[in-house]
């Protein structure tokens, strides 16, 4: 399982990052986020969204395959990590090491983080960032968010 590959987000994947996106927060999250709001998030939509940060060329995001099925991505603005996720089965293998390091190599960078996340929070110190003490309500899950910074003397 640990034989992937990274390439950037191209038009034709956008359907299967919106659906790796939509399976990795139900795997995730499962302990996390209520069933009802897992429920709730629509393919089509979640792809129109993927597709406009595409098109954008605002974001880095690279993709992961496992063989022809995406695995993991991430999308990062010049400053801000924004997503990064990874599918179960491929926790622990590296991937999401590789997908910070393209996504956000540089130093300055910030990140917001579901504040009951143990397992991201020893990602992201692993990774040099720390909480900065601002919270936030997530307007989607309602649950309490951090939001981690990692400085330039860090990266």
């Amino acid at each position: 399982m640990s034989e992937w590959r990274i390439e950037p987000l191209t038009a034709e994947h956008v359907t299967a990052l919106a659906a790796c996106h939509i399976a990795s927060w139900r795997e995730a999250y499962d302990q996390l986020i209520p069933d009802r709001v897992l429920a709730a998030f629509d393919l089509e939509r979640s792809a129109i969204t993927w597709e406009r940060r595409r098109a954008a060329g605002t974001h880095r995001l690279p993709v992961a395959f496992a063989g022809d099925r995406l695995i993991g991505f991430a999308a990062a603005t010049g400053t801000e990590l924004e997503a990064l996720y990874v599918r179960a089965a491929w926790h622990g293998t590296g991937l999401a090491d590789v997908l910070i390091d393209i996504a956000a190599p540089d130093s300055p960078c910030s990140l917001w983080v579901f504040g009951n996340y143990p397992r991201a929070h020893a990602f992201y110190r692993r990774h040099g960032f720390t909480d900065t003490g601002v919270r936030r309500t997530d307007p989607f899950t309602l649950l309490p968010e951090q939001w981690w910074r990692r400085d330039s003397s860090l990266g």
